[in-house]
């Protein structure tokens, strides 16, 4: 299926614009203009078997992420310790609502859409073209990808408790929990994903 809807979908090139019909391409390879040689794409492109793997495992990380801790401080004898949630929590209870809530935009509810949204397309493209109503829902997530993919800011959580542990390291000992692992592998799995996801070749697959 993959093949095939590449086989279809034309692309333009950006230098001479050139109409280029698209080819799935072998690893490492990478596809040129035939009269200008300027770069077109190359093969990290859209594998849906490879793009579902990376899908399941990021969502298998996304719950003990935002429910173990990430950050562990010890100081003077006393243990503290926070998950993504309890930190947004105590952010809004002070007052930054405002903050509170782009922490849990960013770094929870975001995430959360865009990984259930890319495997819904996913499993509809592979099982479900067929039907008129999971059409309509493929298209209506792909309007929405490019809200989700802005909203997804993973990283920025990732330094900001980078930074932080590095502040409080000359006052307390700080230690990274569980859920600096999988917050970590999370934020790998979510990048690499986004690296595979061609929205342009998801649209095509409505083409058909």
């Amino acid at each position: 299926m993959t093949s095939d809807a590449l086989d279809n979908s034309v692309t333009l090139c950006r230098s001479c614009d050139l109409v280029i019909r698209k080819r799935a391409l072998p690893t490492g390879v990478r596809a040129l203009c035939p009269r200008c040689h300027t770069q077109l794409y190359d093969t990290p492109y859209c594998s849906l078997n490879g793009m579902l793997a990376l899908c399941i495992t990021a969502i298998i990380f996304f719950f003990p992420a935002n429910t173990y801790p990430v950050l562990e401080l010890e100081f003077l004898g006393s243990m503290r310790t926070t998950t993504v949630l309890e930190g947004a929590l105590a952010v809004y209870q002070q007052g930054y609502w405002i903050v509170a809530i782009a922490v849990m935009t960013a770094a929870v509810i975001a995430p959360g859409i865009l990984l259930m949204s890319i495997l819904i397309q996913i499993v509809i493209i592979k099982h479900g073209l067929q039907h008129r109503l999971l059409r309509s829902i493929l298209k209506q997530a792909l309007k929405l990808q490019g809200l989700l993919t802005q909203l997804t800011m993973l990283e920025i959580y990732v330094i900001s408790f980078l930074v932080a542990a590095f502040n409080l390291a000359d006052f307390a000992t700080v230690s990274f929990g569980f859920g600096t692992f999988c917050f970590t592998m999370l934020f790998i799995m979510n990048l690499f994903l986004l690296r595979e996801y061609d929205l342009e070749h998801m649209w095509s697959f409505l083409e058909k």
